[in-house]
This record gives structure tokens, sequence and C-alpha cells, in this order.
């Protein structure tokens, strides 16, 4: 491309599109499909399939013509649902629920919502990709806290960060680089030093039916300052039909009608057949998936610990392993890719480049194959 036509362009474009950058992530993701036979760490979904009577359920929805425009906040089957269960997990009386289209699109509203130019968002390091160029794109700042080495939740190095310009507090648990599951005692303490200084939480769980050793603490049991982010793609592998959720107790309602307001001159609402849907997963049994992925997790860090430094993953899919000494992740990541193993540098979750991310979800003996070649790399 010539430099007139880029000059060019610049002029066209909206300032915000310089702030982001395309996802890594896809980047390798678009290399697998060019690969043959990878063996491919890099993508966040499962490699199950959606469970026959999930599908069964979608197919009747749109044999049946559910297939127009649901309301902007959801279909009400599904709201109800949602809503029912938050009041039994957390206790909250009267919350507040629009269904999304993915945890991905409920992020842009949340935040769309929230931010001014120059809120600042504290999000701890690594982090989820979405937040930061979300934030930046909306005119915020990052403000990022790390969390190396363990990267449990922290809630000390959180309290200092806190200035009169602090918006919200982002938490993803379990976590998508890390796969760590935050402590109770993490989670107590974090909504102390949030009550204390009145700051917005959003939790970002959609991953919180993968927990492998325990209960996965969230920090809506205990504070009424936060906006839950949950859904559906994960659990279920449900990752192309894009129904997620937010959900709030009464003292957020506000959050959630502006949500759903913003809602109606973008995403429009969810896909109906799938909301439909979505009803029925909510009481399928996953524990069997569950029970694979947890020996996967098992399979990664066994496989791993001797060659490489890394910390057990409590949940979600995901293994965040320090790069040799001596060598930045980044290189790693390309020997690994010339080696036809698939993984992403830790950079593109993250404001260093030490470490680099594996998604186990892939099949026992994609696994061990990878394993065996990483390590004859390390």
């Amino acid at each position: 491309m010539s430099l007139a036509i880029i000059s060019a362009m610049k002029k066209v474009l909206a300032d915000r599109t310089n702030k982001i950058d395309a996802s890594g992530i896809r980047k390798v993701f678009a290399l697998a499909a060019t690969m043959k036979n990878p063996i491919n760490f890099s993508i966040g979904q499962p490699d199950f399939d959606i469970p026959q009577p999930i599908k069964a359920e979608a197919i009747k929805a749109i044999q049946s013509g559910a297939n127009k425009y649901s309301l902007t906040a959801g279909d009400d089957a599904l709201k109800e649902k949602i809503t029912s269960q938050i009041k039994d997990k957390f206790g909250w009386q009267n919350p507040s629920t629009i269904v999304t289209s993915g945890v991905s699109g409920g992020l842009l509203l949340a935040f769309m919502t929230l931010i001014n130019p120059g809120d600042e968002v504290i999000i701890p390091d690594p982090y989820f990709v979405m937040y930061k160029h979300l934030v930046n794109m909306l005119g915020g700042k990052c403000v990022f806290v790390d969390s190396y080495p363990d990267f449990n939740l922290p809630v000390e190095k959180i309290s200092k960060a806190i200035t009169d310009k602090t918006k919200i507090i982002v938490l993803n648990s379990p976590c998508n680089p890390t796969g760590i599951v935050y402590s109770a005692e993490q989670i107590k303490a974090m909504a102390k030093v949030a009550a204390e200084k009145d700051i917005l939480v959003i939790t970002d769980e959609i991953y919180d039916r993968f927990c492998y050793d325990g209960p996965c603490p969230s920090i809506a049991s205990y504070y009424d300052k936060t906006l839950l982010l949950g859904g559906f793609s994960k659990t279920y592998a449900m990752t192309g039909w894009r129904v997620g959720f937010a959900t709030a107790p009464a003292a957020l309602a506000e959050v959630i009608e502006q949500m759903t307001k913003i809602q109606q001159y973008t995403f429009v609402c969810s896909p109906t057949p799938f909301q439909k849907a979505a009803v029925a997963a909510m009481d399928y049994d996953v524990s069997d998936l569950v029970a694979a992925y947890k020996k996967k997790r098992d399979l990664i860090y066994n496989g791993l610990k001797e060659k490489f430094e890394l910390n057990l993953p409590g949940g979600a899919f995901y293994a965040f392993v320090k790069a040799p000494d001596g060598i930045s992740a980044t290189k790693f990541v390309e020997k690994a890719i010339a080696n036809n193993v698939l993984i992403i540098p830790g950079n593109v979750f993250s404001e260093k480049d030490t470490h680099f991310r594996i998604s186990y979800a892939t099949s026992d003996d994609k696994i061990q194959e990878g394993i065996e070649i990483l390590c004859k790399l390390a």
C-alpha cells in the first residue's frame, strides 16, 4: 500500500482505531488454518461439541419460528432463570439482568455505560486481552497491577493504585490467561477495599463452572456494587451462538438499564433461538465435561513442570508458562510455531513478555504431543 493511500486512510478512519491492535490470538488462530494438523494450544474454546439435547432445543426453536428479535434485554424465560439462580447463589433480592451477545458483548456494553474519557480502570496483570483495548478505545486509562509471579489477586497493590479517578476494578476468576482461581480470603479482602473506596467492581465469570480443586468464590457474595458477567460459550461449547448475560443487585439497576438502552443501538439482542436453547442448557449436567478438563489440566501441569516454571491452574482451561531463561516469550513462541505447536505470547495478555499461554482445550493425544515438543525446545 502506497504512502499516499495510507495517509488518505488516516484522514478517513476514527482516531479510536489507532488505540487498538488486531488480536494476537486471532492472528495465531488464522495461522492454524494454513497449517497441516498443528498442535493447537492457541484458541480458548472447548474441543467438545455442544451437547445434543441443547442442539435439539435450538433446532426446535428454529423450527417453531422463534427466529425474530427477542426483547432487547433478552428472552423472558431465560432472564427469569438467570435471575432465579443469581438470587439463590448470592442472596440478591431484586437483581437486574440483561442477556448479552456473549460476555464480550456484555463487556462492551458495560464499559460504554460506565467509562468517560480519563476514567481509570484497574486491571490485574495478566488480563484478558479485550479489557485493555476496550478501555483504551473509549478514552479511559488502564491501570495495570502486577500479579506476577503467582498470579493471585494483588489486593494490597490494587488498594494502593486507587485514585480519585478510579471508576472500575475488573476481576476475572477463573482467569484467562493464567487459569488461577482467586481464594475466598482474597475475594473478601478485595470486597472490603472496594467498599471502603466505593468503587464499582466488574467480575468476569465466564469460566465459573471450570473449577477443579474446590468452589469458585465470587465477589458478588460479599459486595453489592458488583456487576457480574457470565455466559454459555465455554461451559456448553456455545462459542458461536453468542449468548451471555450481565446481572447486578438493585443498587446497580440503573447500570443494567443503560446497558439495555445501548444494546438497542448496537447488538439489538442476542440470537433468539439460541437464547431459547440456553434455558435448557442451564439444567444440563456438565460435571463429566469438567472432570475431563481437570484431567487435561493435570496432563499439562505434570508434563511441563520439570522443564518450565508454571503455577497449577485452578480453573478455566489455560496455563501461563514462563519462557526458558534468556529468551523472550515471543521468541520462544516463534520456535514453537516452527515446530508445529501453536501457543500465544504473554505480551498479548500482559505488559510483560516473559510467559506464554497454553489453552489445553484439545485432545489428550494432542496435549501429550505438544508437551513432548515444548520440553525438547526448553
